[in-house]
């Protein structure tokens, strides 16, 4: 519906964005992004109705706004740097993505990423980081933080797996993106589903750095524990619901 493409000192405040028949803003290309009190509604089972999707772009805040759609909240692409996202509330959606990155070979470069203060309510996801196989390059220095879950999903997720409508070939010997630095705090709520923390790593690069610190999430729908799984991450938890027991103590 809106593309911003290579553009500065951009401000874009107060708008109401419905039914966008594929994503609804793409901000591609830019540098200094203020994006603010946003609306952007789609339903829920609309495809491809990402609320804002940023690539190539530096120094972008996205602020206080509702994205209720079909597909990603936000999704940041490779090229990105200095994205600052505070007070989102998501949901329904597929969460905020780092991704996806590495399709078809491509080297990911993204660094920088801050989200902050924001809600998931009905998500499919929430804090994601997606890569394909076969990828290369970087997503690192990655900070979720003071995150609010209602019955979403999967809460805390790395996919290095991601392949949607495909046979995923999972091999030793695939290159992937590599995810490094990436911390996850003060986050808590309800999962949909048991497995409230997924960190699905690639065997051949895996992820390194990994902390979770200051996380309670509990069923939103039984009495029974939530859990976690992992693929080759690294890194440590503290004072975690559920524990993370691939990681250090």
């Amino acid at each position: 519906a809106l593309r911003i493409s290579n553009c500065v000192n951009v401000r874009l405040s107060g708008l109401k964005h419905f039914n966008s028949q594929r994503n609804h803003i793409s901000i591609d290309g830019c540098n200094d992004v203020i994006v603010s009190g946003l609306h952007i509604f789609a339903p829920e089972q609309s495809p491809n109705t990402d609320g804002i999707d940023i690539a190539g772009s530096t120094n972008i805040q996205v602020m206080n706004s509702v994205i209720q759609t079909g597909d990603d909240c936000i999704a940041i692409n490779t090229l990105c740097s200095n994205i600052n996202i505070t007070g989102v509330t998501c949901g329904p959606g597929h969460g905020i993505s780092v991704g996806s990155l590495g399709m078809n070979g491509e080297v990911a470069k993204v660094e920088g990423i801050y989200v902050q203060n924001c809600t998931f309510t009905g998500s499919t996801n929430g804090a994601r980081i997606k890569t394909w196989q076969g990828g290369a390059g970087y997503a690192r220095h990655i900070i979720f933080d003071d995150i609010t879950l209602i019955n979403t999903d999967n809460p805390i997720i790395i996919d290095q797996y991601y392949c949607p409508n495909c046979v995923n070939q999972a091999s030793n010997n695939t290159s992937a993106v590599q995810i490094s630095d990436v911390s996850y705090s003060r986050i808590r709520g309800t999962s949909a589903t048991p497995t409230a923390i997924s960190l699905m790593c690639s065997q051949t690069q895996g992820c390194t750095d990994i902390r979770l610190m200051h996380i309670k999430i509990t069923s939103a729908h039984s009495s029974e524990p939530t859990s976690s799984k992992c693929i080759n991450a690294h890194g440590k938890y503290t004072d975690s619901i559920p524990k993370v027991d691939c990681l250090l103590p």
